[in-house]
This record gives structure tokens, sequence and C-alpha cells, in this order.
């Protein structure tokens, strides 16, 4: 199964090895990250950002933490052999993703 790349902006050459790039699907927003894992099952690593960036009014639009919130509390997957990366500029974000997973999946296997 496909790697999944969450970030409004970067493409996967500014993260990781150019190379890699056919290992990735890349979705753009929470919306589409929700969507992808829907139809296509959960992969086997995600990358996250946080920022996703703002609508048309300026509005700040879902972000990467929401994303990994939809994923413990909404998403009803098994999350145990879930592998990820949080590439998040922003670092406190980063640590809130970063420890709302892996306290999450230290849970589970020890549940």
């Amino acid at each position: 199964m496909q790697k999944l790349f969450l970030d409004d902006i970067r493409s996967i050459d500014m993260v990781y090895d150019a190379s890699r790039e056919a290992e990735f699907d890349i979705v753009r927003s929470y919306d589409a990250f929700v969507n992808y894992i829907n139809e296509n099952g959960l992969p086997l690593f995600i990358s996250f950002d946080n920022d996703l960036g703002e609508d048309a009014n300026g509005n700040v639009l879902p972000d990467g933490y929401a994303a990994a919130k939809w994923l413990v509390y909404e998403s009803g997957l098994d999350l145990k052999d879930l592998e990820f990366n949080v590439h998040s500029a922003n670092p406190v974000a980063a640590k809130q993703i970063q420890a709302l997973l892996d306290n999450y999946i230290k849970f589970i296997k020890n549940g």
C-alpha cells in the first residue's frame, strides 16, 4: 500500500529524497486526507504537515493535528502498525501530533 503525504504546499522532494516520490500519494487538505483513507484504507506510512492553509475568506482550515485526531477518535481503524513522521515546521503542533499518535499507538499495543 502507498504512503501518504499530507501537506498543503510542499512536494515530496522538499522533505524526502526525490527518488522516493513514487512511494507517496499527496493530499493537500484535511478533507482530502479523510476521503483518501476512507476510499483506500490506512496507508502503511503517513507524513504529516500541520498548517494546511486558509480558505478563500481567510479562515484557517482544519490542520494536521485535526487529521491525527480523526485517525485516533473517529476513523475506527486499527493504528497499531501505523508508521508516521511529522514534517511540520510548526514545532508546537508537531509535538502535539507526535504525542497523540505515539501515546495512542502505545496504548492499543499494551491494551
